[in-house]
């Protein structure tokens, strides 16, 4: 069997939750890195532009970032809308309490960022509203079952939508960053868990079945640089 036919179960370092100390940091500070110069945050932003309302904003628009990470994408996002007159609330979540350790000294100075230690799959956090949940890089470490389950808790969640940027499995993503990251990296997390979540990541047929099997029809699927798949889920049509 192809090493690409099927995604693969086996698990990241980063899925320890127990996972701290410098290494963390390291890998932190190294994904911002790779996300900005291969151009990947772009996917997550322009997908807010679907979502954003063209129109004035009554109330505060909450905007949770899921599996947050260093908070960077949330620092993006905050410069991006910080001059459109708009009460922004953002958040972002992850369950790792190391992580958001990280995450909020890296975001200490913007107050409209905030973070919360939690699991998407608990209950308490799936009765929380937002008015759009971000995931970037995130949902491929769930299974496809769990996914589903997932897609059809936050579709319930979300006031406007959601927006994913994830992997697309393909040879030259998967030998490319792990190229990439033997030749630059000093992080040891980094150098398993970059071609590892390539592997993790999904062929567009299995994005189209899983959110079939979750009941969602009306969606955005499209491929972008580098090797990412944009999904646009609007709860409602776009204002």
């Amino acid at each position: 069997m192809s090493l690409f036919s099927v995604r693969s179960d086996k698990e990241e370092i980063m899925d320890d939750l127990e996972c701290s100390g410098e290494v963390v940091d390291q890998t932190l500070r190294e994904l911002e890195f790779i996300n900005k110069w291969l151009g990947g945050n772009q996917v997550t932003l322009g997908g807010l532009d679907h979502l954003i309302p063209k129109k004035e904003f009554s109330h505060k628009l909450t905007v949770a970032d899921l599996g947050c990470g260093s908070g960077e994408m949330l620092k993006l996002v905050h410069n991006k809308l910080k001059d459109h007159q708009i009460d922004l609330q953002l958040l972002g979540i992850d369950a790792n309490p190391h992580i958001i350790s990280y995450a909020e000294k890296n975001c200490e100075n913007i107050n409209a960022i905030s973070f919360k230690t939690a699991n998407i799959l608990d209950a308490s956090f799936q009765q929380e509203k937002y008015d759009i949940i971000m995931a970037t890089l995130f949902l491929h470490h769930f299974t496809n079952n769990q996914l589903i389950e997932i897609f059809r808790t936050l579709r319930r969640q979300v006031r406007l939508g959601i927006v994913v940027n994830d992997l697309h499995r393909h040879p030259l993503a998967y030998y490319s960053i792990k190229f990439l990251t033997n030749l630059f990296s000093k992080s040891a997390m980094v150098k398993y868990d970059a071609p590892l979540s390539v592997l993790r990541g999904f062929r567009k047929n299995e994005l189209v079945e899983i959110l079939r099997e979750a009941g969602i029809l009306n969606y955005t699927l499209r491929w972008r640089w580098a090797f990412r798949w944009q999904i646009i889920i609007p709860s409602q049509p776009p204002l």
